[in-house]
């Protein structure tokens, strides 16, 4: 009869790796995100109004 609760343990621990290598991933790149520099801001002239 297989052992249910090794399977269940033996899957349970694979999908918490994944989870932490798809968080330790966004983690990284939320810091590499933060840490490239800033775009300019460029402000057009405001549109005339015709009356």
């Amino acid at each position: 009869m297989p052992d249910y609760k090794e399977m269940y343990y033996t899957l349970f621990r694979a999908s918490e790796k994944a989870v932490n290598i798809l968080l330790e991933a966004q983690q990284s790149c939320e810091e590499m995100y933060l840490d490239s520099p800033r775009p300019g801001l460029l402000l057009s002239p405001p549109a005339e109004e015709d009356e």
